[in-house]
């Protein structure tokens, strides 16, 4: 593969427009649009994850909808559907354009992330959730040092990459399935902005329209027809978290409404907060006020000359 490929990735909180800015994005300049959002991988949670398919039109779209929502889709999978994704649009003579809001998803693109394929020891994992963060950091520094070593700063104090280190050291194949390597690339990165204010009023107005559109039913649906346990449900987090304690009689209406309403909130704050380290760590995210599309072409018709 050549070295001058490129990407292009439109990155951002949740509720600023992301899709509808890539989708404009990807008419203008020849692209097709992979999806870096760590539930739009799942069929039948539309309304819960934004997926919003009509927007797309004709523009070719990927990792949306492969994989029932039983299966375990890892950050593994993600990087080597990408990975295949990206070869794939390249060959076709056409622009690869991501889109997503889950910045870990992001983050392992722009790091050239390399991970191996373990299966989760269920128990192990029980085991390593209840541990603070010393104990982890100490386990992980007696098991293998090197391991612990080779993690940045922000990581080391990271629970959930310490706990992900403990479980790579003890598995059996640890050393042995490796994804592919990364083609060369470059890539620009625009993230879409508004003011704090103006992504609280969007972030209410669109859970208004999901409950209008039948995000209750669509989770009724997922439990009762896909089969889809409660508990494996809340594991998805925010919307299908609250919802599924909802239709257990954990709370009724306003309550479901206010706790969500608090935690997508609350999701949108954590998800500045990996922005700003992602910034700190020489990431250049072109921050496009308000989802310009004008302002965001301009850059991407620079980027590609």
């Amino acid at each position: 593969m050549a070295k001058n490929n490129k990407i292009i990735i439109i990155t951002g909180p949740t509720a600023t427009g992301k899709t509808a800015l890539a989708v404009e994005i990807a008419k203008k300049f020849n692209s097709e649009i992979i999806s870096a959002d760590s539930r739009q991988v799942y069929k039948f949670m539309d309304l819960g994850t934004g997926k919003d398919l009509e927007e797309y039109g004709d523009v070719p779209y990927h990792l949306i909808d492969i994989a029932h929502p039983n299966e375990v889709f890892s950050l593994y999978d993600f990087i080597g559907r990408t990975q295949k994704a990206m070869q794939e649009i390249w060959a076709r003579g056409r622009n690869v354009l991501i889109c997503g809001g889950t910045p870990l998803y992001i983050n392992s693109i722009l790091q050239r992330y390399r991970l191996e394929k373990n299966e989760v020891d269920e128990s192990l994992r029980e085991k390593l959730n209840s541990l603070p963060l010393n104990e982890l950091q100490d386990m992980l520094k007696k098991i293998d040092s090197s391991r612990f070593d080779n993690l940045n700063a922000d990581d080391r104090i990271n629970p959930l990459r310490v706990r992900r280190q403990i479980e790579l050291a003890l598995s059996s194949n640890g050393d042995e399935s490796t994804i592919q390597e990364w083609q060369d690339f470059e890539s620009l990165v625009i993230g879409v902005y508004y003011p704090r204010e103006v992504v609280r009023a969007r972030v209410d107005e669109r859970l208004k329209k999901r409950f209008d559109l039948g995000m209750i039913e669509e989770v009724k649906f997922l439990h009762e027809v896909e089969n889809v346990s409660y508990e494996k449900l809340e594991k998805f987090g925010l919307e299908y978290r609250e919802i599924a304690k909802y239709l257990q009689g954990e709370y009724n209406f306003e309550e479901l409404y206010s706790q969500l309403l608090n935690k997508i909130r609350q999701f949108v704050k954590r998800q500045d907060i990996f922005f700003r380290k992602m910034e700190r760590e020489g990431v250049e995210i072109n921050w496009v006020a308000n989802g310009d599309v004008q302002v965001a072409a301009e850059l991407v018709k620079k980027f590609l000359q």
